[in-house]
């Protein structure tokens, strides 16, 4: 499982909140963090160094809270950033998926033309729970030919063992939380 040691410092800065959205739910509130400019400066780094070196051609950022990280890791790595969007966001012809919830569906969607095939991508979003929003971004991915370098996170909810759906790709996490 690929962590980083320096960052359990950022732990203090993520706000939890019970019974969001629905009782007996645990929120991990990042807004807390992001707002500390230290703190959003070390997330950012330790994602970066991760991936430093690897030859990365894109960031893909997931709606909505993957914006946050994707633009500004794109920059530390010299990549572009490309949105994954919920459905009728993006202006110009899009490839989608659509995915099972735990109670529906949902769908995301990408420009036909934002990824080369052959490109090198990272895929980011602020957390892994059950992993079904990044799965759904990787078929997404595959679609138009990517290549995936990384899967990438700030938080990770190892409880839920989202991490377990995608044993074939690099998978890295910040912040870890067992419960």
């Amino acid at each position: 499982m690929s962590r980083s040691p320096n960052c359990d410092h950022l732990k203090a800065l993520v706000r939890t909140v019970p019974d969001f959205p629905k009782p007996g739910i645990l929120f991990y509130d990042i807004t807390t963090l992001l707002k500390d400019k230290y703190g959003f400066a070390s997330l950012i780094d330790a994602l970066a160094e991760h991936y430093i070196g690897r030859d990365i051609d894109l960031v893909l950022g997931i709606e909505a809270r993957g914006f946050i990280f994707g633009p500004a890791l794109a920059y530390r790595l010299n990549a572009g950033f490309v949105p994954v969007r919920k459905p009728r966001k993006l202006p110009a012809p899009v490839a989608r998926v659509t995915y099972d919830l735990e109670y529906g569906t949902d769908t995301l969607e990408i420009h036909q033309d934002a990824i080369e095939p052959g490109q090198r991508v990272i895929i980011v979003d602020d957390l892994l729970a059950t992993g079904g929003t990044m799965e759904a971004t990787i078929k997404l991915v595959r679609q138009l030919g990517g290549e995936i370098a990384g899967l990438g996170f700030a938080l990770e909810l190892d409880f839920l063992k989202g991490r377990s759906r995608f044993p074939d790709f690099d998978v890295f996490s910040l912040l870890h939380y067992d419960e």
